[in-house]
């Protein structure tokens, strides 16, 4: 939208349900502002999208306002809560080209009471190519972000800056986690519903940030082509008190397009892997070795074991898909199928690895091969991209997948933006710097770090971090081969991530013989993978963490501490009426160790837990019975 006429003073505006959230739309088009409980939080942002085949647009005029209220449950599969509330009030606003040709186009705005978000919506009728978006989000003076630079794998550390600080000639992931300067309300930055449309990343411009969409790799001036029309990705505004408090939102999801069909038989878990605690050059791969981590996997409780790189006739190292690769056979003397029947008598699923470029021109014969083989899901590998193109191999892969009822785990990935929520099979993703950078002699897996991921990329959707190393507390780089790492947190909040990281799927990363007769492990033993309710207690992003979560009847609590000891206390208010047991898992007198307790409480009292530096504590309360 090139905007020609100056906005007025009038505005369309979309209330909360609460009252406490607004975002008004200028009644050209030309821009939007945010509000909540009185503060402004975006103010006077531009608006618009560029088109590249066509024309821009000229001068235009709101021409009609359909309004809705939304107010639904949602159900939801194996995340981080078993329900989603959707309430919302809502504005699809039409614009009207002034002159002849009096083309259209509609800004679509929800308020809800935790997060506002909006799109762009190009009639049907006629082919759409555009180059960009104007959008950008325009703060107060001194606001702070943490934010992330732009990396094909979407795996770096995280910081606070002004954002009038920022360098403008770099780009940063598309999501953000900020403070007004008062300190009132935090929000997050992030997208959804980007099917069918493009990656995008943010650049700073004074003291705002704005949306620059990720080009295609065909038409590099085109950032999305669409045949019939256009609906772009829903940007998304989280707003809360506390940063923490941005965490149980269900928004990114309820924006998404909601599932279709059956997926009850979407099974969460942890599993046991196998390359984690290996050398970076891929053991080579036996059928003993497979089955020691299958029983490893059965005697602990876990519901699957992932085969990673390696298994696939004539692999080859790392990052590179080579050409002699056949993912349609196994090397010689793997029998895909007899470790399946191996593991399933002993109640374990079976995950493969594979690189993207392998599976994508032979998805179909490939997934019906795993399938038939008797596989529970696959991991796919090293997309390295946002373009459109391979948003829509997302989406293709997460489809194929579902159809065929395998889980689908996608590494080297964009951060998430809904799609999780649309097919609830897929079931984790990485796009994070999580504990694999602990076999790297340049990782930088700080507890400070773990403990920002939290306010952060975790808000996106589920993270495969792939926790779980046992060796714990080091100070210095990673082993030079990559084997046996070591992680620079302690083992209680090795424990404390499993409660505090989102991932339906969740990696016991470390080796079998890392976790024999180990303090702490009889947590990972018992700790869900997925949730009934999710709770925000007390953190910062600069200092600390602590979350419940709910299955059944059971709470779960972790913290997280950052270079720092602390010591925190939880009230115990979320539990119902009665007496529980808790058992505490904390740090203990070195960082490979933790001490263990058992108290009665009610909810009306508090518990306190000291954490080491770098630290961390887990927690499991339930009835007494």
């Amino acid at each position: 939208m090139h905007i020609l006429a100056l906005a007025t003073a009038s505005a369309i505006a979309v209330v909360s349900p609460d009252k406490s959230v607004e975002i008004s739309i200028a009644d050209d088009g030309s821009t939007f502002s945010v509000t909540r409980k009185g503060e402004t939080i975006i103010h006077d942002a531009p608006l618009g999208i560029e088109l590249a085949d066509a024309p821009e647009y000229k001068v235009l005029n709101s021409h009609s306002v359909r309004r809705a209220k939304v107010d639904r449950t949602l159900p939801l599969v194996a995340t981080k809560a078993s329900k989603a509330v959707d309430l919302f009030n809502g504005a699809a606003i039409e614009f009207r080209e002034a002159g002849t040709a009096g083309r259209k186009i509609t800004i679509e705005a929800r308020a809800y009471n935790d997060g506002v978000a909006f799109r762009y919506v190009v009639p049907e009728g006629k082919p759409v190519a555009i180059s960009g978006e104007r959008t950008s989000y325009r703060f107060a003076e001194e606001t702070r972000c943490l934010v992330t630079e732009l990396h094909n794998s979407h795996e770096r550390t995280w910081n606070t800056e002004l954002v009038a600080s920022l360098d403008p000639n770099k780009l940063y992931d598309n999501l953000a986690t900020c403070a007004t300067p008062s300190g009132r309300n935090h929000f997050a930055i992030a997208q959804s519903g980007i099917e069918g449309y493009t990656g995008s990343s943010l650049r700073a411009s004074g003291n705002g940030l704005d949306v620059v969409l990720t080009p295609r790799v065909d038409r590099p001036s085109i950032a999305v082509q669409s045949p019939n029309g256009l609906q772009s990705a829903w940007r998304v505004v989280l707003l809360g008190d506390r940063a923490g408090d941005l965490i149980p939102s269900p928004v990114i999801g309820n924006l998404a397009r909601q599932p279709s069909g059956d997926f009850s038989w979407v099974k969460p878990g942890k599993a046991a892997w196998d390359w984690w605690s290996g050398p970076l050059a891929s053991e080579k791969p036996t059928m003993a070795r497979y089955r020691k981590f299958i029983d490893f996997a059965a005697n602990s409780g876990f519901a699957y074991f992932l085969i990673d790189a390696g298994w696939a006739l004539n692999s080859t190292e790392c990052c590179e898909a080579s050409e002699d690769t056949n993912i349609l056979q196994a090397e010689p003397g793997i029998d895909i199928p007899a470790l399946v029947e191996y593991a399933d008598s002993k109640g374990v699923g079976l995950l493969l690895w594979v690189h993207w470029a392998h599976l994508d021109p032979r998805m179909e014969e490939a997934l019906d091969l795993y399938k038939n083989w008797g596989v529970k899901g696959v991991k796919v590998d090293f997309m390295d991209r946002q373009d459109q193109q391979i948003v829509e191999f997302y989406s293709r892969t997460a489809r194929e997948t579902a159809k065929r009822q395998l889980l689908l785990d996608m590494h080297g990935a964009f951060q998430p933006a809904g799609l999780q929520r649309t097919y609830p099979n897929y079931i984790t993703q990485e796009g994070v710097m999580g504990a694999e950078y602990d076999k790297f002699a340049w990782g930088a897996v700080t507890p400070a770090h773990n403990v920002k991921l939290a306010y952060t990329r975790m808000l996106a959707g589920p993270m495969d971090y792939t926790p779980g190393g046992f060796r714990n507390g080091g100070k210095s780089p990673g082993p030079e081969d990559g084997s046996n790492p070591v992680s620079q947190n302690t083992r209680g909040q090795a424990l404390a991530m499993y409660v505090v990281y989102d991932s339906p799927l969740q990696m016991v990363s470390d080796s079998p013989e890392a976790y024999a007769n180990a303090s702490g492990f009889d947590f990972i033993k018992i700790v869900p993978a997925a949730w009934d309710e999710t709770r925000f207690i007390d953190g910062t992003p600069e200092s600390h963490v602590v979350l419940a979560r709910r299955k059944g009847t059971d709470w779960f609590i972790g913290a997280m501490s950052n270079g720092d000891a602390r010591t925190v206390t939880v009230p115990l208010d979320l539990l119902g009426d009665g007496s529980f047991e808790a058992r505490i898992w904390q740090d203990g007198a070195t960082p490979n160790e933790v001490t263990t307790r058992n108290i009665t409480v009610s909810n009306r009292d508090t518990l306190t837990l000291p954490l080491a530096e770098g630290g961390g504590a887990a927690v499991r309360i339930r009835p007494v019975r």
